[in-house]
């Protein structure tokens, strides 16, 4: 039986070895697909001091509102030690119904899906460039998988100054846990680092009187702030929750009091907070568990906020469009990482709906051809619906 269009252009995406920041030809690959069917697009190269160049490809048809645009990345993260894998991790092979390879369901086969979607419906209802059934668009990145800065954010300004005004977007990561159709995204928690210090006075063991010790120092605000509520949850989040990634010391004597430790955490935190209210509450918390101590408090930049496109008309189109095509219907979330949606929903109401998160950014990481397949069904009746309303 003859690949569908959208999972031969699955294995074509699996075979670029697009490795964030490089692009491998993935964006060719979907360009000569979308330029074919009629599709206008552009290739927008964005720079940054201290990061590498990220090329971006818009592409549209049609013209006037409604705008609905399908987004997603074409870089993928290193596969590691391709002997630990069954196939080459960019050989896209086939077998026993799964395509392997690296990006397959983060997130090349989403983009296959909504390419192939998009395309078929411009064949079945003409290629309009008037105003008769409203824009058609996609928005796709190499720069999801890196920093962020290049990518789907600079792409959405561009395409504001363009004249461009999107209503609705529909972002394919890889929403499903288990079975496609079983979750859509309807928002995401943001994300926070945090790296402490604390400055001691060194000296020898036995002489404790003459120095000052910041190990216990530090394990008191590692406790005060592991153990602090920050909230109990909201509507469609989770509570928001701190974690230590690392405690360091650094001390290899035994017999010497250290000078300074170091921690290192993260939080991920729901629409109760902003960066700014959240980073206010971590210094009140540090700064009662260690009132008197000498502590440093560094927050590193961060573009991952929490947002959230609540319940709605165009919510429940996509869920009747996945409930009439996997005859599943899908739970709304708020759960898992950071995605390039953080970035549209300040466009635009966004949504998350792509293949399963089983194996994603793991050895032999794959995705079954029938739902490459049923993907592509589930966007083209999100089209049908959305362009007739």
């Amino acid at each position: 039986m003859p690949e569908s269009p959208a999972v031969a252009l699955t294995r074509e995406l699996i075979r670029c070895p697009s490795v964030t920041p490089a692009d491998a030809g993935a964006l060719d690959v979907v360009e000569k697909a979308l330029k074919a069917a009629g599709f206008e697009t552009h290739r927008v190269t964005f720079s940054a001091p201290g990061t590498a160049d990220i090329d971006n490809l818009f592409a549209k048809i049609g013209a006037g509102a409604p705008h609905l645009s399908f987004a997603g990345h074409t870089d993928v993260v290193p596969p590691g030690d391709p002997a630990r894998w069954r196939f080459d991790p960019f050989s896209a092979e086939v077998s026993d119904g799964r395509v392997y390879g690296r990006g397959a369901s983060d997130m090349k086969g989403a983009i296959a899906a909504f390419v192939a979607a998009a395309i078929r419906y411009v064949e079945g209802h003409g290629p309009r460039n008037d105003k008769s059934w409203g824009t058609l668009s996609l928005l796709i990145t190499g720069d999801e998988e890196g920093p962020s800065i290049n990518g789907t954010a600079k792409l959405l300004e561009w395409a504001r100054m363009r004249g461009e005004r999107f209503d609705h977007c529909i972002v394919g990561e890889p929403s499903n846990v288990s079975t496609l159709g079983d979750m859509i995204k309807i928002g995401r928690r943001g994300s926070l680092n945090g790296r402490i210090r604390v400055m001691g006075q060194q000296g020898h063991v036995a002489y404790p009187h003459r120095a000052e010790n910041p190990a216990p120092i530090i394990a008191h605000i590692v406790a005060a702030l592991s153990g602090h509520e920050l909230d109990r949850g909201t509507t469609h989040f989770e509570r928001s929750n701190l974690e230590f990634s690392t405690i360091d010391i650094g001390n290899k004597a035994v017999n010497v009091i250290p000078g300074e430790a170091r921690a290192e955490f993260n939080v991920r935190f729901n629409d109760s907070w902003t960066h700014d209210t959240l980073k206010e509450r971590i210094l009140q918390v540090i700064k009662a568990a260690a009132p008197s101590a000498n502590v440093e408090v560094e927050f590193p930049p961060s573009n991952a906020h929490s947002f959230i496109t609540k319940p709605g008309p165009f919510t429940e189109l996509v869920v009747e469009a996945v409930r009439q095509v996997t005859g599943l219907t899908p739970e709304l979330s708020t759960t898992g990482g950071t995605s390039d949606a953080r970035f549209i929903v300040n466009y635009c109401p966004v949504l998350e709906f792509g293949l399963t998160n089983e194996t994603i950014h793991a050895v032999n990481e794959n995705v079954r051809v029938a739902d490459v397949d049923q993907l592509c069904a589930v966007y083209l009746n999100v089209l049908e619906r959305y362009f007739r309303c």
